[in-house]
């Protein structure tokens, strides 16, 4: 045998040999491709749920003290709880912005876990609340008192129908009820 048939023969057995090695080669590294991507979306549901677990009793709370908020700040609730009746009318208004205000800012970090769009429209209840406390003052007198000022409050309310708080608050419920 000469050199030529030699290397024809070996040819003959690695040829086909690295066909084998790299066609063996391309599908383990295809499989562990296929294990890599399990393992990855394994592994993003897995912090998916934990997220999940840690945010949901936070945005269940957020909800819930917005919900509180928008309850506290209606007009009617808010003057059945802080009525003062030898208050002057500007002093009472006064007292109610700043109530409103307080409740706003106590409850501002639940932003967070609400919607951009439920937390614009509770932004919206607390500034249309507080249109309607500024109308019913300039209505007033200087004589007039704590319950003239309740009792215009009451009549614009009474005019408007659907107050925006409690437009927020179904919204915020229905909201709510895409988390589960």
């Amino acid at each position: 045998m000469n050199f030529e048939d030699i290397i024809f023969q070996i040819a003959l057995i690695t040829i086909p040999a690295g066909a084998v090695l790299m066609t063996t080669i391309f599908f383990l590294r295809k499989n562990n491709e296929r294990e890599d991507a399990h393992n990855v979306r394994a592994l993003q549901a897995e912090l998916k749920k934990q997220r999940q677990e840690f945010f949901l009793p936070n945005r269940l709370e957020a909800y819930q003290r917005a919900i509180l908020l928008m309850e506290r700040i209606h007009p009617n609730s808010l003057i059945m709880r802080t009525i003062n009746p030898g208050l002057p009318a500007h002093m009472y208004q006064a007292e109610l912005l700043k109530a409103i205000r307080e409740e706003y800012d106590h409850n501002v970090a639940q932003q967070l876990f609400v919607t951009p769009a439920i937390w614009e429209m509770v932004k919206n209840s607390k500034e249309e609340t507080i249109k309607i406390i500024n109308i019913a003052g300039r209505q007033m007198t200087t004589t007039s008192m704590s319950s003239d000022l309740a009792a215009k409050v009451f009549e614009l309310v009474g005019e408007i129908g659907e107050m925006p708080s409690d437009i927020t608050v179904k919204a915020l419920k229905e909201d709510l009820q895409k988390l589960f």
